[in-house]
């Protein structure tokens, strides 16, 4: 690798290519990238979902995630089945499996990352917001493989979201899922607020009010079943925030939040001082 021309290539791009093509410690030494965890820690995973559901995630670098592994945790950013900027096949991949293709790319990327060594089995988390948030509550509820979520304004009720949700999205799910009512099945048994028996890991919600997309029942649904069955449970709501965090302060809030959950459900400690989240069931 270290002879492929990588001298040429901007260094957060450097990086991402050797992080993919699993570079050895030598090889990261002599590009000068230097991301490797130490040979006695491997890091916590945390695995980013993106919305939409078929929109994408860049390659650009992004501060948001920078965020984490300037933390010490590693990131896997997913272009699950659906996402758009493959071609039409893929992109297709999610008609009819909204719920399916997108968690077992998510659990699929972790699994393998664990297996290679490269990040603790043990501390496997994953996040998203919106779409990303439903396919973080399907992950939690339908894999066995993550230790921790977090849901951004996540759809825990596929039914609910059909009959709640704005005009414009209210006959998304026909291609993503199934017509609605025809098959209303499909929407119970992709529905993670009606499985959750089989959630047994910690799992932090954030919400705002204002919501007419994935409004606030979403979020509230899903944070008494996890009260319930004695998860340790997080959950933050934002006056005046609508489908997304946009004031300054909520935005910093909601990270710290997350960073904050983290260091206590997988036991490591902070840099800097955050403001505490009170965590139900810990």
């Amino acid at each position: 690798m270290a002879g492929a021309g990588f001298e040429n290539i901007p260094e957060c791009e450097r990086a991402q290519r050797c992080i993919a093509a699993g570079t050895a410690a030598a090889d990261r030494e002599a590009i000068g990238v230097d991301f490797a965890a130490p040979a006695d820690d491997k890091p916590p995973l945390l695995v980013m979902s993106h919305g939409g559901p078929t929109s994408f995630s860049s390659a650009s670098l992004k501060y948001s995630i920078q965020y984490w592994t300037s933390r010490g945790i590693a990131v896997l950013d997913v272009n699950y089945g659906g996402s758009s900027g493959y071609g039409r096949a893929y992109r297709q991949r999610l008609n009819g499996r909204w719920g399916i293709v997108d968690v077992d790319d998510c659990a699929n990327g972790a699994r393998y990352l664990a297996e290679r060594g490269e990040v603790d089995a043990n501390r496997l988390a994953i996040r998203g917001g919106s779409a990303g948030g439903y396919s973080t509550l399907c992950a939690l509820t339908f894999r066995d493989v993550f230790k921790a979520g977090a849901s951004h304004y996540g759809i825990s009720d596929l039914e609910a979201l059909v009959k709640d949700t704005h005009k414009f999205e209210s006959r998304y799910c026909d291609r993503l899922i199934g017509a609605y009512p025809e098959r209303r099945d499909l929407y119970f048994e992709r529905s993670p607020i009606h499985f959750t028996d089989r959630l047994n890991c910690p799992m932090i919600i954030f919400q705002g009010l204002e919501d007419k997309v994935v409004p606030p029942n979403q979020a509230e649904k899903m944070v008494v079943a996890v009260r319930a069955k004695k998860l340790p449970v997080a959950y933050l709501t934002f006056e005046g925030e609508q489908h997304g965090f946009r004031k300054a302060e909520n935005i910093k809030r909601v990270l710290e939040a997350e960073l904050y959950f983290y260091s206590k459900v997988f036991g490591f400690e902070l840099a800097d001082p955050i403001e505490p989240v009170e965590i139900e069931n810990l």
